[in-house]
């Protein structure tokens, strides 16, 4: 079992920057895929970025070039730097973690909200 924590979101003005924080506990992460997801309200739960195990990356294509995913496995700890914020970047912030590539997931944590002001 793995518990996933976030932290860190916020409300901010468009055009700021913002830094999310997964932590995990219960095994290394350094065995698992790590994603980040949001979900704006009325909106259905959207992929925005994931992170292997030796560091390959994806993106959501609305976030590439403001977005960077990144862990540091020796913390247990998984990081979105989010720069250039949009109000459209609206949402609940959820990371996740899962062995079966970038596009299933196991464990999920309970979500961090970020706001952007225009």
């Amino acid at each position: 079992q793995v518990q996933l924590v976030e932290s860190g979101g916020g409300l901010v003005q468009a055009g700021d920057s913002l830094r999310i924080t997964c932590a995990a506990s219960g095994r290394t992460l350094s065995t698992y895929v790590l994603g980040w997801f949001r979900q704006a309200p009325g909106k259905e739960r959207e992929f925005v970025a994931a992170i292997s195990r030796s560091g390959g990356t994806n993106y959501l294509d609305s976030v590439k070039g403001r977005f960077t995913i990144s862990r540091d496995d020796a913390n247990n700890t998984g990081y979105l730097q989010m720069t250039s914020l949009k109000p459209e970047d609206t949402a609940v912030y959820y990371c996740a973690a899962g062995r079966a590539g970038f596009w299933k997931y196991d464990y999920w944590g309970q979500g961090t909200q970020v706001t952007v002001s225009s």
